[in-house]
């Protein structure tokens, strides 16, 4: 680390911390990390983001509090040090070789709390070293006696208001840990959402066979059913009665509430050719087809080809090598858009050629859909809408013909941190969140139209898992974490622990020092609510703490990444709504997207990660920071490849250099007004930029827009000159602009060309207008692309020139563009021209001049033309003025003259704001 980053750490160690104050605050909260192994690059961004944003506002003049915590509650660390314990090889490599965990510290990783210890204290470390500027006074670890107090707080309130309730549900369950799981115990699978299916009881003999499906009404276009031949399924008393199923069912039913009672197996290919029934289709018989998987439902599956791609394409399979010829689609859905048989119509329009066809599943999922929201049963099987007639046959199976629920997981494979596989299992005597609840989901509703939410588009994913959120079973038997207050051989699940401790970190820092057992539910009820009279602790330390409460709540912003919209940022919602009232309900989000490396997802467990410490070691805390901010904006994900981050070191360089060269800078230029004055837009796009979260565009501004003026600035410059006093004043607003980003560095030079105190608390730049000059702007854009223009025809004619002319449009043609510039349809230009007498008067010249300038004005930025609507640049007199400059850069002697008084056949070319020009 250089010594720069050392002393900037050891200056900023207590810098940051925030306490109540004059000034207006800013509040800004992120997802706490989960310290069970190293932070990687895709963490960086995480908190790098934020960072940028709080000290922006911090330079901005306003109170900044950035708190940080770890989360600790649950079974993953419990899962490593179990995995650590039993000499588990992969896990060991993760910790020992990606990790780089000493051999001393890894044996001390039975214990799981020494996990907790050792990479908490290291996130700390690496975020410092990231330069993120949090208040350090306020960590916590989420199994800390006082948070645990805090969270006992938060229960009783929402058991006393039924939010929490008891019940029996389908949930994730590790049989190997003998535990309901949530999203952050898993290894894979974190995304599975249980879904229902409806089985289907065909009879064959004396016994019954079971198929899960997800679409009951189309029972009546069963035309057969798949069984597996390579598969061996069982026999087996399911309930008291006779069940054929695969193994992998069985076991499933014996986790939902079922009695299963495995007997015999029997071979796939003893149940083909047989015939079954269901009275709603008749008769119908059993195939055979490879493609059913034992895992999937019950293993044997119905066959309705006319409205399934998989099953026509089997059938039609099967009939093209001469078998089970005589069986027909038989359709009973509608649906507009589609043939008569919807299934092989939509196979054949694809051109898909067999069941192992890439397309098939995509074309599965149009089919489904388009049934499901405009497809229509046919009048003989009760003419309603799918929608309705899914519910309706499931109701009438269940009641009349003896189907059950079964719930599977809508992905494969779902995998404990333990390694142990996970299922769905009802559980009974459990304790649920009633996100279902409609009254608690509307009010919900009502705070997400209040909120800001960054980016927009995320507010429908949002309303969408608000509506669908169901119940959530929010405790657990094993594992770390704050018991159930008023059932304590319950412990309290780990994202049900983290819903409202942003209202924590506020008071942290004081709670520290009240032992626990006096943190009564009356002592949060005083700070949080302003109810009741505790006697536990003192009113002037209560007051004092309440008081920083209300100064910090509600936050501004919570920063976290988008798989967290359809648990943690919605359960965020309802539990402040449940908890607290109107005027402390958060204000915005902001959703990040995800991390990639070298172009694919990062995650620790495929060791697909480059670790933030080796990133921060390879190349300095300012290229990594610059980089992560400068890949995309925050709601995109980002790409980390390193040949790309060394580009990032390069840059930073240059800045330092010219920052530094520019101490000496004496002296004035005809050109050092423009570039004050394209200073001031840049200070406006990068605020503004900031202010919406633009992390990449602020820097784009700050960074490359400024560095690309100068580059036009030197350029402009006499020979020999390396630039103006002006340069100074510069530097000491580019420092500031780029201080958010890459702190290090800014802090550096800022003591360098002699700022007050530390750059983070400089002020932040403000545009002055009295510097904003368009006509000197213009006046540099008409010179610059009047360059462009001659170095493509230069590099389009292989000659060496020996003269330049450039032609100025004359007055009459600048009247046609403010006219043009200035109509709202562009396809009646012509009518508005020939308004204009002068136009008239010059019939097919206007006419051939008006087509070129609208073409010429619909190409230019619109902010550009309008500036030049409103503007009266003498062109002439511009290009004249730097003609010097452009016999400098081209070589060759250069005449300037109005096209009207010229006889050239070229000049009659001239735009407004683009000169015809002729190299000779």
């Amino acid at each position: 680390m250089q010594s720069n980053e050392l002393e900037c750490i050891s200056r900023w160690e207590h810098a940051f911390e925030a306490d109540p104050a004059e000034k207006e605050k800013y509040y800004l909260t992120v997802a706490y990390p989960y310290p069970s192994g190293a932070m990687h690059v895709g963490h960086g961004r995480t908190y790098i983001v934020p960072d940028v944003i709080a000290r922006y506002q911090r330079m901005k003049g306003k109170q900044v509090l950035f708190p940080m915590a770890f989360h600790v509650t649950g079974t993953p660390v419990i899962g490593i040090s179990k995995r650590i314990a039993n000499g588990d090889e992969k896990t060991i490599r993760l910790y020992r070789d990606l990790y780089r965990v000493p051999q001393d510290t890894l044996d001390r990783f039975i214990d799981p709390m020494e996990i907790v210890r050792y990479f908490s204290e290291e996130y700390q470390r690496v975020m410092q070293k990231c330069g993120l500027s949090i208040d350090w006074r306020r960590r916590f670890i989420t199994v800390d006696p006082q948070y645990s107090k805090f969270i006992e707080w938060q229960y009783k309130h929402l058991h006393e208001k039924d939010h929490v309730v008891k019940g029996a549900h389908p949930v994730k369950y590790c049989p190997q840990c003998e535990n309901p799981v949530g999203d952050h115990d898993l290894l894979e699978g974190d995304k599975a959402e249980i879904i229902k299916f409806t089985l289907v009881i065909f009879q064959w003999g004396d016994a019954k066979i079971p198929c899960a499906t997800l679409r009951p009404e189309t029972i009546y276009g069963v035309t057969n059913l798949w069984v597996n031949p390579a598969v061996t399924y069982v026999r087996a008393t399911i309930d008291g009665e006779e069940w054929i199923l695969s193994a992998e069912a069985a076991a499933k039913l014996g986790l939902q509430d079922h009695e299963v009672w495995v007997k015999e197996n029997i071979p796939g290919t003893a149940l083909i050719d047989q015939t079954v029934s269901h009275p709603l289709c008749g008769d119908v018989p059993v195939l055979p087809a490879t493609f059913v998987d034992p895992d999937m439902g019950t293993g044997i599956v119905m066959s309705v080809p006319a409205h399934a791609p998989f099953d026509y394409i089997a059938l039609r399979d099967l009939q093209q090598q001469g078998k089970y010829t005589s069986i027909q689609p038989i359709p009973l859905i509608s649906v507009e858009g589609y043939g008569e048989i919807p299934a092989k119509d939509a196979v054949e329009r694809a051109g898909i050629r067999d069941q192992n066809d890439p397309g098939m599943e995509a074309l599965t999922q149009e089919i489904y859909s388009a049934e499901f929201s405009r497809g229509k049963v046919f009048e003989k099987y009760g003419g309603k809408p799918v929608r309705e007639a899914r519910d309706d046959v499931a109701a009438l199976m269940i009641e009349r013909y003896g189907s059950i629920p079964m719930y599977e997981f809508d992905t494969r494979q779902v995998i404990c941190r333990c390694g142990g596989r996970v299922f769905v299992k009802i559980l009974h005597d459990q304790w649920f969140l009633e996100y279902s609840d409609p009254c608690w989901k509307e009010q919900v509703k009502t705070q997400l139209e209040r909120m800001a939410l960054v980016p927009p588009e995320v507010r429908a994913e949002f309303d969408r898992t608000v509506d669908w959120l169901k119940d959530w079973a929010c405790t657990r038997r094993v594992g770390l974490g704050t018991k159930l207050p008023w059932d304590p051989t319950w412990i309290i699940e780990p994202l049900s622990d983290s819903t409202i401790y942003m209202a924590y970190y506020t008071i942290s820092h004081h709670l520290r020092a009240i032992p626990p057992e006096n943190l009564t539910p009356e002592v949060f009820d005083y700070i949080f609510l302003g109810k009741g009279n505790p006697q536990t602790v003192d009113r002037e330390t209560l007051d004092r703490i309440r008081n920083e409460f209300l100064y910090w709540y509600p936050y501004e912003y919570r920063f976290s990444a988008k798989d967290l919209i359809s648990n943690h940022l919605t359960f965020q919602l309802f539990h402040h709504r449940a908890l607290f009232p109107q005027e402390l309900q958060p204000k915005g989000m902001v959703v990040f997207g995800m991390g990639l490396l070298n172009g694919a997802k990062m995650s620790s467990s495929k060791g697909n990660v480059f670790l933030l410490e080796d990133a921060l070691k390879e190349f300095g805390a300012d290229t990594v920071r610059m980089f992560l901010v400068g890949s995309a904006e925050p709601w995109q994900d980002f790409d980390w490849r390193n040949e790309l981050v060394s580009s990032t070191k390069k840059q930073i360089e240059r800045f330092w250099n010219t920052v530094n060269e520019a101490k000496v800078a004496e002296g004035a230029y005809d050109i050092d007004a423009w570039l004050m004055s394209r200073l001031q837009h840049r200070i406006m796009s990068t605020s503004a930029a900031l202010e919406s979260f633009q992390t990449r565009q602020a820097l784009q501004e700050a960074f490359f827009g400024v560095e690309a003026d100068l580059k036009w600035y030197r350029r402009r410059l006499p020979e020999g000159a390396n630039g103006g006093a002006v340069m100074q004043d510069l530097c000491r607003t580019w420092v500031r602009l780029l201080a958010p980003f890459i702190p290090y560095t800014c802090e550096a030079l800022w003591s360098d060309i002699g700022g007050e105190g530390m750059v983070s608390f400089a002020p932040w730049p403000v545009a002055d207008e009295s510097l904003i000059s368009p006509e000197v702007e213009l006046a540099e854009e008409l010179l610059a692309r009047t360059v462009e223009d001659i170095e493509s025809i230069r590099k389009l004619i292989p000659m060496e020139p020996t003269s330049i002319k450039l032609f100025v449009a004359p007055a009459w043609k600048h009247e046609a563009f403010r006219i043009i510039a200035a109509s709202t349809d562009k396809t009646r230009v012509m009518r508005d021209i020939m308004q204009n007498e002068d136009m008239r008067r010059r019939g097919r010249e206007a006419t051939d001049a008006a087509k070129q300038i609208t073409k010429f004005v619909l190409k230019l930025p619109p902010d550009l033309v309008k500036q030049l609507q409103e503007a009266t640049l003498d062109e002439q007199a511009i290009l004249e003025g730097a003609r010097a400059f452009l016999e400098h850069e081209f070589g060759v002697p250069v005449t300037v003259q109005n096209a009207e008084e010229s006889t050239h056949p070229k000049a009659s070319g001239a735009l407004p704001f683009k000169p015809a020009i002729v190299i000779e």
